[in-house]
This record gives structure tokens, C-alpha cells and sequence, in this order.
């Protein structure tokens, strides 16, 4: 990646190809349970492998099967 980019432009790159890759390998209904695991493991985030990263990762995935919820991200991230 550039050194020019952002943090908030890598995070948007991050979870873009968050969701490609999930779109690719998780099938539809399974991956709004895998969003939610995800989410749910980042609220232990003080645990060494299990971080604060996976909230956003979570939202991510689980918003490719929810659509206002991928609407107001998208709209957000602009």
C-alpha cells in the first residue's frame, strides 16, 4: 500500500476485500451467522488473538446479507 493512503482509505480497502472473499467462499446464508460471530468475538477484544478488529470485519460480512445494513455503510463510507 502506498504511504500516501489514510487509515480510514486502508480500512476501506481492508473491508472491501473482506467482502469480496466472502462473497466468494461463504455461502449467502451462512455468512450473516459468520458476520455475527465475528462481531460477537470482538467484544473480547482485550484476548490475545481475539481483537477489536473483528467488529468491523463482522459488519462487513453480516452486511452482504443485509441490505439497509450494507445501504447505511456504504452511504457512511463515502
Amino acid at each position: 500500500m502506498s504511504k500516501g493512503l489514510s487509515e480510514r482509505e486502508k480500512l476501506k480497502r481492508q473491508l472491501a476485500r473482506a467482502q469480496i472473499w466472502s462473497r466468494r467462499h461463504i455461502p449467502p446464508g451462512l455468512r450473516l451467522v459468520v458476520g455475527l460471530l465475528l462481531m460477537l468475538g470482538g467484544v473480547f477484544g482485550f484476548l490475545p488473538v481475539i481483537g477489536f478488529w473483528m467488529l468491523p470485519l463482522g459488519v462487513a460480512v453480516a452486511a452482504l446479507d443485509v441490505v439497509p445494513l450494507w445501504r447505511a455503510i456504504r452511504d457512511k463510507l463515502k
